[in-house]
């Protein structure tokens, strides 16, 4: 098999993946279907705060269709909220050497599995859960014994990085069934939208390099802990001089924040949602991404754009990507969860960076985490285990 035919089921178009599907779009034959067509006013529901279309081309590059959600209150965030039985019609007639799917949360997830299954399809889940987090024993071992039903309706397995790979191999995944394909952005459109940003600045913004500005980007929500940023600022403020901090996103705890930046006289910028086309010119104005989420934060994919944009982390412990992307004195720094003294020293070490030799290594960073590398993990595993498919 050469070329082998892919199909990917997904809930809706993501912003993420349009890069991953074009770049498999020239490795293999690619049919993307999507079971949900979400409009506006479901971003504001998914937690963005604010009802938007992204503003960047997510269908351009491959081949897509739409699937009819038969759901009666569609939804990408229930079960039930995507069903779409016409996937198993697509299955069966699609001549399919693999399927991907993104993981089992969604029904219409259960009907391609199913239909992959019974037509003899290759069938491979690529999700980004981490064990993280302290769970009750009973927790774990029920977990343990529906995962190992749950997986074992998979043919191969495609972790984005360390802490998913370690999660798969925890219920029993067989290393030979892991194949990698990174989590990752666009890399080339962030990097080169943040340099042109950068050299098309305003001569007062690039004059304004002596006070360090630290950004925050996403939902304004506790589990993201954008108020340990404000505290943690504050002391680095203290011992270093004067730092600026930049929120791009909405939410819940805005009013929280600004209660906060005015009580430690932080000097603080709120942007509100900031769509894609405009986030790398956010970026190019950072010296730093601080991301303190918890163990919730399965991944954190805002750091992978601030380092396609040349901009090191500080980011907890806690979130996925921190083993692959943030090598402490070189990619950034990292401290443990909740700990906002450890944040301030995570902070003031990654704006003591060299700055140039910080790019090159971020750079070399991203070339691992980008849309070809993922590409080529999808296309390796269905070569790979072409024809294991067990039909049931």
């Amino acid at each position: 098999m050469a070329v082998p035919r892919i199909g990917f089921l997904l809930s809706h178009p993501i912003q993420y993946y349009a890069p991953i599907f074009r770049a498999l779009a020239k490795r293999c034959d690619l049919q993307v279907f999507f079971a949900y067509r979400q409009p506006a006013a479901g971003q504001a529901d998914a937690g963005f705060g604010v009802a938007f279309d992204w503003d960047i081309d997510l269908l351009g590059g491959y081949e897509s269709k739409f699937l009819q959600n038969v759901a009666r209150h569609p939804s990408t965030d229930r079960f039930n909220g995507c069903d779409t039985p016409a996937i198993g019609r697509e299955i069966a007639e699609g001549r399919f050497d693999a399927l991907v799917v993104p993981g089992w949360a969604l029904r219409s997830y259960w009907q391609g599995i199913l239909a992959g299954r019974k037509a003899g399809v290759t069938v491979l889940v690529r999700g980004d859960s981490q064990l993280g987090g302290h769970q009750k024993p009973w927790v774990r071992l029920a977990k343990r014994l529906v995962f190992a039903q749950v997986l074992r309706r998979f043919d191969g397995f495609l972790y984005v990085g360390r802490r998913n790979r370690e999660y798969l191999m925890h219920y029993g995944v067989p290393e030979k069934r892991l194949f990698f394909s990174p989590h990752c952005i666009d890399n080339d459109l962030f990097a080169a939208a943040s340099e042109a940003a950068r050299r098309g600045g305003p001569a007062d913004e690039r004059a304004r390099q002596h006070v360090p500005r630290i950004l925050f980007v996403g939902k304004l929500m506790a589990r993201k802990r954008p108020v340990d940023v404000l505290r943690a600022a504050d002391m680095v403020g203290r011992r270093i001089g004067p730092v600026e901090v930049v929120f791009a996103g909405s939410g819940e705890l805005e009013p929280e924040l600004r209660r906060v930046a005015a009580a430690t006289q932080v000097a603080t910028t709120f942007l509100g949602f900031v769509n894609q086309s405009q986030l790398p010119a956010v970026y190019s104005a950072a010296d730093v991404i601080v991301l303190p989420s918890n163990s919730s934060e399965t991944w954190g994919l805002v750091v992978n754009e601030a380092m396609a944009c040349g901009v090191p982390a500080a980011v907890s412990e806690a979130i996925g990507c921190a083993p692959d992307l943030v090598e402490n004195g070189v990619t950034g720094a990292t401290f443990a969860d909740g700990d906002l003294a450890g944040c301030a020293r995570a902070l003031e070490s990654v704006l003591a960076l060299d700055r140039a030799a910080t790019r090159r290594h971020l750079a070399e960073r991203m070339a691992t985490y980008s849309p070809a590398r993922a590409a080529d993990g999808i296309v390796e595993a269905a070569l790979a285990l072409a024809g294991r498919a067990r039909a049931e």
